[in-house]
């Protein structure tokens, strides 16, 4: 009896040792993982559409506006309804067969739907925050040189205005870098950035024009290599396409830049040169959303339409940007 308790607790311990795979094989394949096509949707709204809009609030206020027929109706709504319906409108082309399922589901099943492509927006804007993170130090440092300090890739500390090339392309148009006193505040706080106080990375050969804010504005190299890095593929940056697998564009059906996205764009750009560890729109350091919102009111604005060379879908909102930023210029 006892011989026979003592080989049963022998095969018991034997079956519960750890089998260690042999490191000369690969091992068995993992199983592939199915994404939820509200997920896949997501991502690509928030970074064509809207990146910073709370997914179930904008599908709640929305059906209680399609049930009520004010959705025929924009000019009848404040700036900020009609914005919040707008977006709404282009989730539901987004997401085939959106409308119908949003209006016979619950409201918990409408929180759920929202709560997917939420997470497809959140988990697209961390993939870029983390890919931009390293590739934007090869940007900016110019060719057959090295960054001095140097900025590891992998490492957010020594950004910002706490280095000579990051504080330069971060520094607020209208400021000027290169003096010694404005550097001295920017790097102490001194100076306060706020998000409507545009970067002169914004424009083209980081030059400001103060009697033409428009001069070059989003069209900066730096934003060019972002654009391509998020929207077609890293290896596009140089001009020598690698990538086996197509980019987010292609991926959904994107054939031209849009406002939203260049927007989009933009505040990744901020954030990758700032030494803010973590994106949060509600941090007011990196003031990330307020950054975010002022490019596209003005690029919404129909009387500044013809200088951005873009469509005017719906009216700005009347908020004013800070009185010393490149903003109020225009």
């Amino acid at each position: 009896m006892s011989n026979s308790s003592e080989g049963d607790a022998s095969q018991t311990a034997n079956s519960q040792k750890r089998v260690y795979p042999s490191a000369l094989e690969l091992g068995p394949r993992k199983k592939p993982t199915t994404q939820d096509p509200l997920v896949h949707r997501g991502r690509h709204f928030g970074r064509a559409v809207h990146a910073f809009c709370n997914v179930p609030t904008l599908l709640t206020n929305g059906i209680v506006l399609l049930s009520e027929g004010r959705g025929d109706a924009l000019d009848s709504l404040t700036v900020d309804k009609r914005k919040e319906f707008v977006a709404f409108q282009e989730l539901l082309r987004a997401v085939p067969g959106l409308e119908p399922r949003l209006m016979g589901s619950s409201e918990e099943e409408v929180i759920k739907i929202g709560e997917l492509i939420q997470k497809g927006i959140n988990g697209a804007r961390a993939d870029d925050t983390k890919g931009m993170k390293g590739a934007i130090i090869d940007w900016i440092t110019p060719k057959g040189q090295l960054l001095n300090p140097h900025i590891l890739c992998n490492m957010k500390s020594g950004r910002g205005f706490n280095h000579e090339r990051t504080g330069a392309l971060l520094c607020p148009a209208g400021l000027d870098w290169t003096n010694t006193q404005t550097r001295t505040k920017l790097m102490n706080g001194e100076i306060q950035v706020p998000g409507d106080q545009w970067p002169v990375f914004l424009y083209a050969d980081y030059t400001y024009d103060p009697e033409d804010p428009w001069n070059g504005l989003l069209r900066s190299g730096l934003l060019v290599s972002a654009y391509k890095h998020i929207f077609t593929s890293p290896s596009s940056v140089d001009q020598e396409p690698k990538a086996t697998r197509s980019g987010n564009a292609h991926i959904h059906g994107m054939h031209c830049v849009t406002k939203a996205s260049i927007a989009y764009v933009a505040t990744q750009t901020r954030f990758s040169l700032t030494s803010a560890q973590v994106f949060s729109r509600t941090d007011l350091i990196t003031d990330s959303e307020r950054f975010y919102s002022s490019i596209m009111e003005l690029l919404d604005d129909p009387d500044e339409s013809d200088e951005a060379d873009l469509p005017t879908t719906y009216t700005a909102s009347e908020r004013l940007p800070s009185k010393n930023s490149a903003l109020a210029r225009i």
